[in-house]
């Protein structure tokens, strides 16, 4: 038996034991929660979660059970969506709403609404990871050819998402404006694994990579005009000053992220030690997110321009593959608790969003008009410009994708909102990313494939296989293999801790 058929059989038998470890403990929360306490004259704590029934009191179990709770119910659904071929994220979101309100309820509400941060956190580390790959020798290259092809196919995606929500669905004109500045954005930190997971390169991938983060600039830009103006709507007194302060304070974060990365550059002379780069990375991130808190802003623009200027004055890419160790469990939370915020109950109802259309439609609809105008747009606009034929016919596959910056914004969408309109905002976002998920890593991977920017078979696009070359011996194998740890790792460690060994293999996985 071959060692690859042992490895394979080895992580089956994982799987089905943390399944059986999963299945019991799922099954005995349905339990306690749908049988013992099934009358009400029986149930003196009806309305109360698990966690609340079981804290005994204890305000510190209150929060850590929860915690450990959320981290253990994503953990083990990724061992199904794993066999299923299906990303990280989707096993999130969907241990989210297994455990949330609207289902179990094993965690308590304030608990929930206490760890909203969890977002602007999430948003920052991705936003930060992004940045990585906006080098000024790149954009001078392509810069102009990038920002015409962003610029059709982010318009387009939000121009047709609000004509369907408002002239075709008839929403809520604050719902629809909403909806549509969402719909520009991609899913940067999938689309980043899957390219990572493939080892592809050329010049689709260096288009595809400065695409998805321009696109989460045109989206947050936009997304920033369209809650100004929907909050305006709302309260009823529409100023120009609505619009044009949100506007300048992204400036402001821009800059003022900008200055964060010189900073950063600052505090990392090379003998600093791995751990110390890390927390001082983590230090410097929390503190931004903490200003932008205090501006009511999104940190997502900050913390890009933060990563931009940092690789360019520093070229050093270590301090990003270190936040890989710390960024899995952060990512988890995030997702998880973005499940539970999912409105079960919602997605059959329209009160308060205009025409009498169930969200369940709203979010099928969003998302195949959405793939529809990105497709178009990243058709029109290569064109345009004169890019490859790759380019021209695939990048709209690798756009697919959506997930972790829509989420986190329609979270802070739903925050300034509120009421039936943020609930509505953040249900549709919710349910049109599990579908996004479940078919986005897949077109990312075909138009990644189609476009040769990875040279394997077909068969690949359902199951990673690594193509060994037949006319190299073993020797020769593992000196590559040697050469390959010693570029990953950092000038000033001889060896990797088993710690960030295994945030590093977590981190792989995440997507």
């Amino acid at each position: 038996m071959s060692f690859r058929r042992i490895k394979k059989i080895g992580e089956v038998l994982n799987d089905v034991f943390w399944a059986s470890l999963a299945l019991p403990f799922f099954v005995s929360i349905i339990y306690y929660r749908f049988r013992i306490f099934s009358r009400k004259e029986d149930n003196p704590m009806e309305g109360q979660s698990i966690m609340q029934i079981f804290q005994g009191g204890s305000s510190v179990s209150g929060v850590i059970i929860p915690i450990a709770l959320m981290l253990f119910s994503g953990f083990a659904l990724t061992r199904v969506t794993k066999r299923l071929k299906l990303p990280n994220v989707t096993a999130y979101i969907l241990a989210g709403i297994l455990i949330g309100p609207y289902c179990l309820n094993l965690v308590n509400p304030d608990i929930i609404e206490g760890t909203s941060f969890i977002a602007d956190i999430a948003l920052a580390f991705i936003a930060f990871g992004t940045g990585e790959f906006f080098t000024f020798s790149t954009l001078k290259q392509n810069g102009l050819k990038v920002c015409i092809i962003t610029l059709f196919e982010a318009t387009l995606a939000s121009l047709f998402v609000f004509v369907l929500c408002l002239f075709i669905l008839k929403l809520n004109l604050s719902l629809s404006l909403v909806l549509g500045a969402l719909a520009a954005t991609t899913a940067s930190a999938s689309t980043i694994m899957t390219i990572r997971q493939f080892n592809a390169k050329g010049d689709f991938v260096n288009t595809l990579l400065q695409v998805v983060a321009l696109d989460n600039v045109f989206g947050l830009v936009a997304y920033s005009m369209a809650i100004s103006v929907a909050v305006a709507l709302q309260s009823g007194s529409f100023k120009l000053s609505s619009i044009l302060m949100p506007i300048a304070l992204n400036l402001a974060v821009l800059l003022l992220g900008g200055l964060f990365g010189l900073f950063l550059k600052l505090l990392m002379p090379k003998q600093r030690s791995t751990d110390n780069r890390l927390i001082i990375t983590i230090a410097v991130l929390f503190s931004f997110c903490g200003i932008c808190a205090l501006l009511d802003v999104s940190p997502l623009l900050g913390c890009m321009s933060m990563g931009m200027i940092y690789i360019n004055i520093t070229e050093d890419d270590k301090i990003f593959k270190q936040l890989n160790y710390f960024n899995p469990p952060i990512l988890l939370l995030f997702f998880v608790r973005s499940g539970m915020n999912f409105k079960l109950d919602v997605l059959l109802h329209s009160e308060g969003i205009g025409e009498n259309v169930p969200l369940l439609l709203v979010g099928i609809s969003y998302f195949l008009v959405r793939i529809l105008g990105k497709y178009l747009g990243a058709i029109l606009g290569p064109t345009l410009v004169g890019e490859k034929k790759e380019v021209r016919k695939y990048l709209g596959l690798a756009l697919v994708p959506q997930a972790g910056v829509a989420i986190g914004l329609s979270a802070l969408g739903a925050r300034i909102l509120g009421g039936e309109l943020g609930r509505a905002l953040e249900t549709v976002i919710l349910a049109s990313s599990i579908l996004y998920e479940l078919i986005g890593p897949g077109c990312a991977k075909l138009g990644l494939y189609l476009s040769h920017s990875y040279a394997v078979s077909l068969e690949d696009l359902t199951e990673s296989v690594t193509l060994e070359p037949e006319k190299k011996n073993e020797v020769e194998l593992l000196i590559e293999r040697i050469q390959a740890i010693q570029k990953e790792l950092p000038s000033h460690a001889k060896r990797l801790a088993e710690e960030e060994e295994a945030f590093t293999e977590a981190a792989e996985e995440q997507y």
